[in-house]
């Protein structure tokens, strides 16, 4: 039997074993063909928590490995750096007697790839949606959606999660004068020097940039202490690119990509242009998630409604050209992730309950379904470990 189609037969446990083997349609480059893939999920008759897959980045294809952590609704997952402990937002409206959600931290079994839960703290602010780590590792920030604000949690070399240390929010001030100032928490992120982070509030209409001491867990307004987007926008997600020069914003309420210059030094955003993300004649839906090729060279975005994955090739300055809308073959795609060698996409169709894979044309950016669909319940995050 060739090494290149070698099979694990055997226990679970058997089966989550890495093995790195050269695979003959991969051009003799070497392929891990047991990365492991998280699924948050609202919890509910189809779902008790996170869920976890093998997925072979030789073919595109997933085996469930099933239910991983029973967790209440754990809406976006993040990890520690040498991949020991996962951590998700549960989106709740209550935890213990108060208007806030959770935000919990596991240990990860390396052989079942299953989570054992280490703390639980609450998240000072009601449904919490996302979560980032600071590049230290000390860190963990979490946007807090129904809170409107967000709260910053020291981190333990073991994963314990301390009582948070900074809850801020946006300046109602800041708010579009055309539209009430609600704040709705929506993204946090780091950049990649661990000067700034950097929060998306829907309800502002606005990124919000707060300088970050790491040596203290200190935040502070930057000066400016925001950029706009236009009145009723409802910024969601942003993403970097790989140049760090520039940020690419998906509003959900206008459909649209904004692509901004990021002054590394100063903190500042300078918006740059605007592409919509589904087609002139589609006037219904939302967007959801946005993400850039590791090679710098596409940005991808989730439409719901339209159900597809809108790809934009990046030009000079960060310029969007539309590619391509590819059907994500279901209904809804809340998340998606680009796999870290960034040959594959998997998108997370969260009312019809699957995952769909697609594979990239590393020249051009362009999707193509892999496999059949996969089933899980109300999929809402997918996290490459």
């Amino acid at each position: 039997m060739s090494k290149a189609k070698l099979l694990i037969i055997g226990t679970a446990a058997a089966g989550l074993m890495s093995v790195a083997m050269t695979n003959q349609s991969s051009g003799g480059r070497p392929v891990n063909s047991a990365r492991i893939v998280y699924i948050g999920t609202y919890t509910g008759e189809a779902s008790r928590g996170i869920y976890a897959f093998r997925f072979d980045d030789s073919s595109g294809g997933l085996t469930p490995l099933g239910l991983v952590a029973e967790t209440p609704s754990p809406s976006f997952l993040t990890s520690s750096a040498d991949g020991h402990v996962v951590f998700a937002v549960n989106e709740l409206q209550s935890f213990r007697g108060a208007a806030s959600g959770s935000v919990t931290s596991f240990a990860v079994d390396p052989v079942t790839a299953r989570l054992t839960e280490i703390s639980v703290q609450p998240t000072q602010g009601a449904g919490p949606c996302h979560l980032a780590m600071d590049r230290t590792g000390r860190y963990l920030a979490v946007a807090n959606y129904g809170g409107g604000n967000y709260a910053l949690f020291p981190v333990s070399a073991d994963g314990q999660l301390q009582p948070a240390t900074n809850v801020f929010r946006g300046d109602e001030s800041q708010a579009s004068r055309s539209t009430a100032a609600v704040r709705l928490g929506h993204m946090v992120e780091f950049d990649a020097r661990n000067r700034f982070l950097l929060a998306a509030d829907k309800g502002l209409d606005r990124i919000l940039v707060y300088r970050f001491d790491a040596s203290k867990g200190i935040l502070t307004p930057n000066q400016p202490a925001s950029a706009a987007l236009p009145s009723g926008s409802g910024p969601r997600h942003f993403a970097f690119h790989p140049n760090g020069k520039w940020l690419f914003a998906i509003s959900e309420l206008a459909s649209t990509i904004t692509t901004f210059a990021w002054d590394q030094a100063s903190g500042r955003l300078t918006t740059t242009g605007s592409v919509p993300t589904r087609p002139a004649d589609v006037t219904t839906g939302t967007t959801a998630e946005i993400a850039v090729h590791p090679n710098g060279r596409f940005v991808y975005g989730s439409n719901r409604g339209h159900d597809s994955i809108a790809v934009f090739s990046v030009g000079e300055g960060g310029a969007l050209t539309l590619v391509q809308y590819e059907s994500t073959r279901g209904q809804t795609p809340r998340h998606f992730a680009i796999d870290p060698t960034g040959r594959w996409l998997i998108a997370a169709n969260q009312q019809s309950d699957t995952l769909a894979v697609f594979s990239i044309d590393q020249n051009t950016g362009r999707l193509t379904p892999v496999g059949p669909l996969t089933s899980v319940g109300s999929p809402v995050n997918i996290f490459f470990m």
